[in-house]
């Protein structure tokens, strides 16, 4: 796992992009690269959308992210 896979991430802020002096995520170190169907908060199912491979503590806002094999 690296931290460019946190791009985009709701707490990617803190992997050195603050200027707080904080320099990694408290998720980053257990994290591990997933599978998830990442899904607007809007959209109702059925959720038919590819997987992407995401940190399993992967957030961003407005998202949702399930299961591959979910579809509602």
């Amino acid at each position: 796992m690296k931290k460019t896979d946190c791009v985009g991430c709701y707490n990617n802020y803190y992997n050195g992009n603050n200027d707080i002096g904080v320099r990694e995520c408290l998720y980053f170190s257990s994290a591990k690269i997933v599978r998830r169907k990442q899904v607007h908060i809007n959209q109702q199912p059925p959720w038919t959308q590819r997987p992407i491979s995401v940190p399993d503590c992967y957030r961003q806002g407005g998202y949702i992210f399930v299961p591959p094999n979910r579809d509602r």
